[in-house]
């Protein structure tokens, strides 16, 4: 009967490398007759650090996640876990911000709209209007929140708010091109993933894709990653990367730019929407 239940919680686990870990978690899920359908982990001998994700389903419908929680005192004293449990009938809520390129936006919401990618939009954020009319297409609430040297405090605030009100549990830059202060970005560690291309450092500022071009590229990708204070040096959670030849015009490598920063932009968020990007220092554990 365990067999045909289907998993409706994620266990996340985090902590020092020790001996026993898995046999430690699993027993404890056995024990409260809960059916593991999956079981993913992997000890860094690097950082030392343990990562665990265990898909389960309880047999008994009343058990809650604080229940669990509080058995599972002893066994995370024991090892020193950073432990979480998530029910996955419950779709966290992504706000968006954007500047003027839709096209991560546009594949955002399409597989929103969807059902692709198992989220709530709250709301879209931008500092210009040009995409307002997209978002209110596909009926989400859209905020114009304009911004330069100046006023990047009192817009910072503002988007705050704008967090705060939706009850944002993600941020996703889908090409905003603005940089976030580091105050916000250490405020929102962990919750705030961008997207751009992958050339960086190598062609920085404007008009990368002429820059590549110039030097004869020869492969082209795109990055997402988790945003903190070192501008584009946040943990890679993402790449994507194709293969140009000589052949291949400016436009021709701006197109397929696009298409890869969608896929990659994709796949990052599925990964963080699905528990399982775990953040290890400077780098990310992402299971499969």
């Amino acid at each position: 009967m365990s067999h045909s239940l289907k998993p409706t919680h994620v266990m996340r686990i985090s902590c020092p490398d020790a001996r026993g870990i898995v046999a430690s978690v699993s027993g404890f899920l056995a024990h409260r007759k809960c059916f593991i359908s999956r079981s993913d982990h992997f000890g860094d001998p690097d950082t030392k650090r343990f990562f665990m994700r265990v898909l389960f389903a309880a047999e008994d419908p009343n058990l809650t996640i604080g229940a669990l929680l509080e058995a599972f005192q002893d066994v995370r004293e024991d090892f020193d876990m950073e432990v979480s449990i998530h029910d996955l009938a419950i779709k966290p809520n992504v706000l968006v911000m954007v500047s003027k390129a839709e096209h991560c936006l546009n594949d955002l919401l399409y597989r929103y709209r969807t059902g692709a990618l198992r989220m709530a939009i709250p709301a879209i954020v931008s500092n210009h209007m040009d995409l307002a009319p997209l978002a209110d297409w596909h009926k989400v609430p859209f905020f114009h929140v304009p911004i330069n040297a100046q006023t990047k405090p009192q817009a910072e605030a503002r988007l705050k708010e704008i967090i705060e009100q939706s009850k944002a549990d993600l941020v996703v830059l889908a090409r905003y091109m603005q940089v976030l202060s580091a105050d916000l970005s250490a405020q929102l560690a962990g919750r705030v993933i961008n997207i751009h291309h992958s050339f960086l450092p190598s062609f920085k500022g404007a008009r990368p894709y002429d820059q590549a071009h110039a030097r004869g590229v020869k492969l082209i990708g795109a990055t997402a990653h988790y945003v903190t204070g070192d501008l584009d040096e946040g943990p890679i959670i993402e790449q994507t990367v194709e293969r140009v030849d000589h052949t291949r015009t400016v436009e021709d490598l701006v197109a397929i730019g696009r298409d890869l920063e969608c896929l990659a932009l994709h796949r990052a968020l599925k990964a963080h929407l699905e528990h399982r990007v775990f953040l290890n220092g400077t780098k990310t554990v992402v299971f499969p």
